[in-house]
């Protein structure tokens, strides 16, 4: 747990954690105009008709934030919203992917810039610095994070009175810190998050959206100790929580580059098709449960 500071080992484990996500390399078409096709991460071309993104640029009267938003233009109609907290690398093509995904379900998806300028991480250390601030100081994430919400809302197709957030590794970490601070969402989703609470503890009742929490089983940098411990804090806050552990999935399972990237740096990491594939139902079901 962490209180006022963190130590130099949860540093040094934070670092491992942290770069077994996406290598923040472009892999996919830049934002911009109506998608066709985009080629996913995987190489499978999948059509994206009238799904449009675009950067949409604002300030916080000292920084500049780019952030992406994906939407399916065909469809007239108010969207629910969902937010998506990237890796520690920023706002790569790999997010801007996964946000014209969300679009194609029907929603309105905003891809949050915690960083500032869009910016794209490249290395390690530079990440792991960055991403550091927003564990030690959550009250930091959580402005980044409600600067972009309220972007969202402006727009005539988002639908302000759904709203959910959903986060990959770094960003599922901040995803439940901002359960755990009470924003006003309808789900929180999880994918191979941190489960540490950063300093921020739930309270009894302070937790209002619903959580689902995808994990793996194998995942050497969540270990059964910490998962019980999270298991513990939420059951303590009565928080409407359904937990998911995938067996023998590692750590970034659903990040089809993660094989390669243990591999580099040597790290207990993995890419599987499997979990991947059944976590992304998951989260299809549960949004539209708490959307309902």
């Amino acid at each position: 747990m962490i209180a006022k500071q963190i130590s130099y080992f949860f540093s040094a484990c934070m670092f491992l954690l942290l770069m077994s996500c996406n290598d923040g390399t472009d892999k996919t078409p830049a934002a911009g105009a109506d998608a066709d096709s985009i080629v996913t991460n995987t190489g499978i071309v999948r059509e994206l008709p009238h799904v449009k993104t675009e950067p949409v640029e604002f300030e916080d009267g000292i920084k500049t934030f780019t952030s992406i938003m994906a939407y399916d233009s065909a469809n007239a109609g108010k969207k629910p919203i969902v937010l998506i907290v990237p890796e520690w690398w920023g706002v790569t093509d790999y997010i801007k992917e996964r946000a014209k995904q969300l679009a194609e379900l029907g929603y309105f998806a905003l891809v949050v810039d915690m960083y500032g300028s869009g910016k794209v991480l490249d290395n390690p250390k530079d990440a792991g610095n960055e991403a550091a601030k927003y564990y030690k100081n959550p009250q930091l994430a959580q402005e980044r994070f409600d600067n972009a919400l309220a972007i969202a809302k402006s727009y005539p197709q988002a639908d302000s009175s759904k709203i959910a957030a959903i986060g990959y590794c770094f960003g599922g970490a901040m995803v439940l810190n901002m359960a755990r601070m009470g924003e006003n969402l309808k789900g929180v989703v999880s994918f191979h998050g941190g489960l540490e609470n950063y300093g921020i503890t739930a309270r009894r009742g302070s937790i209002k959206p619903q959580l689902l929490v995808l994990n793996g089983d194998a995942d050497s940098f969540v270990p059964v100790s910490t998962v019980n411990e999270f298991k513990k804090e939420m059951e303590a806050a009565n928080a409407n929580m359904q937990f998911i552990g995938y067996p023998n999935a590692k750590h970034a399972f659903t990040n089809p580059g993660a094989t390669a990237i243990g591999e580099k740096f040597k790290l207990d990491i993995k890419y599987d098709e499997a979990a991947d594939k059944a976590s992304w139902e998951e989260m299809k079901k549960f949004l539209e449960k708490v959307f309902s």
